[in-house]
């Protein structure tokens, strides 16, 4: 016969037969030669086909506790504490990334056998991050990771595998965990949680990766195009109207509830695809809201990212502005409504619904925008509540706690 890569079990058979019949066969000779080429064949079939199973890995430490004389207690310093090394032990606790690296160092057990993965190596701890603090128990119930097992010890065993699932999405855009950080520019008058906020930001971009969009050029955001997006304020879908428009633009517009301790309304950045993404949290669900945090975050990308295009901007916009974020409070202000027809409105002084609505027909855009900059001049948030379109934000973004309003 010919001898060729075996495919299937029938092939697999027919070499067998062929090896019994050649297994008199004289070395250095034709048939010597052939017996051999088979024999290697069969072996490389068997090998991906009928693999030796590695010992079990609760077998292999008890079978190495045996062989040094230790004791239950004695893994504690791998383990984690008595009750974690009964459970891990009975079966009832799987092995964190932790345990195995401690359990291969210390005890010299094969890692292949701990991680159950022929020829596996255990990979090297995350720099610069501390796995154990993310908000693992919120990410879990809002599916953002999947753990084997819930509660908070068992959470934070399993912190190490999780967050390595969670992080890929940085890792294809070519960012790296321990890089994000400093190049952020965060606006909060409370201390940012930076975990929450890299698990928050690390969701946005996960959602990003899945939309499509059109290419992007600055010119997207050219004064007449945000005229445009301005107008869509003026119908009943108009959230949703510009996340489609946006799309066309170039921009990813992603809508993601904030985790606890962040404190953010919006953010903005760029995808290693050059195509940026704005995100908004709705943390106030109001059309004024969303519309000053939309072109707020626009104002970043258009003024900002040219200039850096690795910088990330999180936002507060209860915290009084400074610097690059006073640049994008005025590209808002003035997009939103031109100063030309500020200026010459009566209704900046009147303050009534009455003027608000009327501007609102002539301008053709959503009264809310014109009432949130009135209460924001003011300073007086009690004024015009009826018009900033409370509750009305969120009822068109219904996916957005788990950050599927991509």
């Amino acid at each position: 016969m010919v001898a060729k890569v075996i495919k299937n079990d029938r092939e697999y058979e027919a070499a067998l037969e062929r090896i019994e019949a050649l297994m008199d066969a004289a070395r250095d000779t034709p048939e010597g030669d052939e017996l051999e080429l088979l024999t290697t064949l069969v072996e490389v079939y068997e090998d991906k086909h009928f693999p030796i199973n590695l010992p079990d890995p609760i077998e292999a430490i008890r079978f190495r506790m045996q062989q040094a004389g230790l004791k239950q207690q004695d893994l504690v310093p791998f383990i984690g504490s008595r009750s974690k090394v009964s459970e891990i032990l009975a079966g009832k606790r799987p092995l964190s990334l932790k345990m195995i690296r401690a359990l291969h160092q210390q005890l010299g057990i094969p890692a292949e056998v701990l991680l159950r993965e022929p020829g596996g190596k255990i990979p090297e701890e995350l720099p610069n991050l501390q796995c154990e603090r993310f908000p693992l128990k919120e990410m879990a119930r809002r599916g953002w990771i999947a753990a084997q097992q819930q509660g908070a010890s068992k959470l934070k065993d399993q912190a190490e595998e999780l967050v390595r699932q969670f992080l890929r999405p940085l890792t294809v855009c070519g960012i790296k965990p321990g890089l994000l950080r400093p190049r952020q520019h965060v606006r909060s008058g409370s201390t940012m949680d930076e975990y929450a906020l890299l698990a928050w930001c690390v969701r946005v971009i996960a959602t990003a990766q899945q939309q499509s969009v059109a290419d992007y050029h600055p010119a997207n955001l050219a004064p007449e195009v945000m005229q445009r997006l301005v107008q869509l304020s003026y119908l009943d879908s108009g959230p949703l109207l510009a996340r489609e428009f946006l799309g066309k633009n170039g921009i990813h517009l992603i809508v993601l509830r904030h985790l606890p301790r962040t404190h953010l309304d919006g953010a903005a950045m760029m995808l290693s695809s050059g195509k940026p993404v704005v995100a908004l949290t709705l943390r106030y669900d109001r059309l004024d809201n969303f519309w000053f945090t939309l072109f707020h975050e626009l104002g970043h990308v258009k003024l900002h990212f040219e200039k850096d295009k690795d910088a990330c901007f999180f936002d507060d916009l209860d915290v009084d502005p400074e610097g690059l974020e006073v640049q994008a409070d005025e590209f808002a202000q003035n997009s939103l409504i031109s100063p030309m027809d500020w200026q010459s409105t009566s209704a900046r002084h009147e303050r009534t619904p009455h003027a608000v609505l009327q501007l609102a027909h002539a301008l053709r855009v959503h009264p809310a925008i014109i009432a949130g900059r009135i209460r924001r001049e003011q300073k007086n948030y009690r004024l015009l509540a009826s018009l900033v379109g409370q509750h009305e934000a969120r009822k068109h973004f219904p996916d957005a706690e788990k950050g599927d309003s991509g």
